[in-house]
């Protein structure tokens, strides 16, 4: 599930015109270690989940605290016709407070006692090349890709490791290809940990192997499109495409349509632990998953509403290629409303305080409620889900950046759309502190 949305207000492409550009990045390459970067984030993040209605003897919440480290070196290309660098990443959780009954909250690795380990770490680096605007990537680093995307929704965040090719020679035109054998989880220090986990049902296989393609092109400086390809090793192959287009009204107004859609076909057998039902009693994925989205937004204020379904046989699966990679509208806090059949819609607002004198602060809130879910248990599932965000970014001072930031959900169920509880209440609290070294 992703912790970034595909903002609709921010997805307006300020991209300029299909030319070619006249000057490389490379062409302005300073050096190795002039253009270098080091950068450390700390995090501070209380989770709690209240699951409500829990059956006798299971467990009714999980709590916990824990503080992470997330530092980042991004070297400068050496000069040349063609640039080399490294990257390096270094992660380090630990635990502030937990509980043998508390534990499962996803923040920490959880020790064959049940209870979470006191702290983990792990580290990765990479190597890239340069070539004008074309820059070669291999080892550690993250993803935003929406058939392949590391999520950040916890203390720590996924890793990726491979190869990236990311192709900017012409303005308004990336394309990017890419090839992963390994993808580590965010609470986990081992190698394949996503997909890998087993739990009473069945045995899931990690990645092995995922191949993709693709790129987004600006049309204009108000309309861009979007279409990649993957295909995931032993488990499925995806399209997705997306148009988002915006239309300003007036100097403080203006439209934004954002329409997202996967195409998503088993590879073999289903090994995804995705849900399908079929007479035949065979389980591979078959479905298209699409939203549209329309946010209105004048001044301060933004008004966003979205529908979202999912068609075949199926539900919408992700995860082994990366938990944020579901770039639907309607994949929130909770739930993705991305049952076998279901349909959702959304309601959002959004209010950014600068316009009243308070820069920094901004509040969400959003109702969705999704209807006709297949599930294990019935053929009209129904889940809704209510979430408000609070979050102000302190502008200037010696703590210039430090964000404070409350997120509450509540999520409903009586048909086991979900897995899990049917009935919970989320409250993540999140301190950030980002510190720019170099």
């Amino acid at each position: 599930m992703r912790v970034m949305k595909w903002s609709m207000i921010a997805l307006a492409v300020a991209a300029g015109t299909s030319q070619l550009a006249i000057a490389s990045s490379q062409d302005e390459s300073k050096g190795f270690v002039e253009d270098s970067k080091l950068n450390v984030k700390t995090r501070m993040l209380y989770f709690s989940r209240d699951f409500r209605n829990a059956p006798a003897g299971d467990q009714s919440r999980a709590e916990e605290t824990g503080l992470g480290f997330h530092g980042t070196f991004e070297s400068g290309f050496t000069q040349g016709t063609v640039g080399v660098g490294v990257d390096a990443i270094g992660l380090l959780g630990v635990k502030v407070d937990s509980g043998k009954g508390r534990a499962g909250t996803g923040l920490f690795p959880t020790g064959s006692d049940g209870r979470s380990e006191d702290d983990y770490s792990k580290g990765y680096g990479a190597v890239k090349f340069r070539i004008s605007d074309t820059v070669l990537k291999y080892g550690g680093q993250y993803t935003a890709m929406p058939v392949f995307a590391t999520d950040d929704s916890r203390l720590l965040p996924e890793v990726a490791e491979g190869f990236l090719l990311t192709s900017k020679e012409i303005k308004g035109l990336e394309l990017n290809a890419g090839h992963f054998t390994r993808l580590d989880a965010q609470a986990a220090s081992y190698k394949d940990s996503i997909g890998g986990l087993n739990d009473a049902r069945e045995k899931r296989p990690g990645l092995t192997e995922a191949n993709v393609f693709g790129g987004t092109y600006a049309i204009t400086d108000s309309l861009s499109t979007t279409l990649y390809y993957s295909r995931v090793e032993d488990h499925f192959r995806k399209w997705y495409g997306n148009v988002n287009w915006a239309l300003p009204i007036s100097d403080k107004q203006g439209l934004v349509f954002d329409f997202n859609i996967y195409d998503t076909k088993s590879i073999g057998e289903n090994r995804t632990g995705a849900f399908v039902k079929k007479a035949d009693g065979t389980n591979e994925l078959d479905n298209i998953a699409a939203s549209l989205s329309a946010a209105y937004n004048i001044g301060a204020h933004t008004f966003t509403l979205a529908y979202q379904k999912v068609s075949g046989d199926g539900d919408y699966a992700y995860g082994v290629d990366g938990g944020g990679t579901v770039f639907l509208a309607n994949s929130i806090a909770r739930s993705d409303f991305n049952a076998e059949d279901e349909k959702s819609w959304q309601a959002r607002y959004d209010l950014n305080f600068a316009e009243y004198g308070i820069p920094g602060l901004t509040f969400m809130t959003r109702y969705a409620r999704g209807t006709g879910a297949t599930t294990r248990t019935t053929d009209d599932g129904k889940e809704w889900e209510r979430d408000i965000d609070v979050k102000y970014v302190l502008q200037s001072g010696p703590a210039k950046d430090l964000s404070l930031r409350v997120r509450q959900a509540t999520y409903r169920s009586a048909d086991g759309v979900y897995y899990g509880s049917n009935s919970i209440d989320e409250l993540r609290l999140i301190v950030e502190y980002p510190l720019s070294i170099l």
